[in-house]
């Protein structure tokens, strides 16, 4: 038995695309990636030399801040182990921002101080641009 011819035949095109799709996922997941930056050859510039070092001999600058043992509210600060009011603190602040403003500037407080001492330190440091301070609470 002969088949009639159809008069327009066509062409089932999904087993086809299912194929293809196939391929393409197994070709992504076998590829194996090269690195394309270890086979460039290039040359980098070199960093550029540092601009400010810090002397390694130059101290932290430690400032000390308590309660005053008479009852007064103001708190006790001690620069160099020396008691010095806000001015005169603020004034060798200054004098050590102008030579270097990355100098370390450590704040140790006792349990009892009091905030406002805190707060007029950190605004003197601000004030002169010295932003690299620490603050330590003391068991006293």
């Amino acid at each position: 038995m002969a088949r009639k011819p159809q008069e327009n035949p066509q062409l089932d095109m999904t087993p086809m695309i299912d194929v293809v799709f196939e391929l393409i996922i197994f070709f992504v997941v076998t590829i194996k990636q090269e690195d394309l930056f270890t086979k460039l050859n290039c040359n980098r510039p070199a960093p550029p030399p540092p601009t400010q070092t810090v002397p390694k001999d130059e101290p932290d600058v430690t400032i000390e801040i308590g309660r005053r043992y008479d009852g007064s509210p103001q708190g006790v600060i001690l620069y160099n182990k020396r008691e010095v009011k806000r001015a005169e603190l603020d004034a060798a602040l200054r004098d050590i921002a102008r030579t270097n403003t990355k100098t370390p500037v450590i704040v140790k407080c006792t349990g009892n101080s009091p905030h406002k001492a805190l707060v007029d330190v950190l605004d003197i440091c601000y004030r002169n641009k010295l932003f690299s301070v620490s603050v330590f609470s003391l068991d006293n």
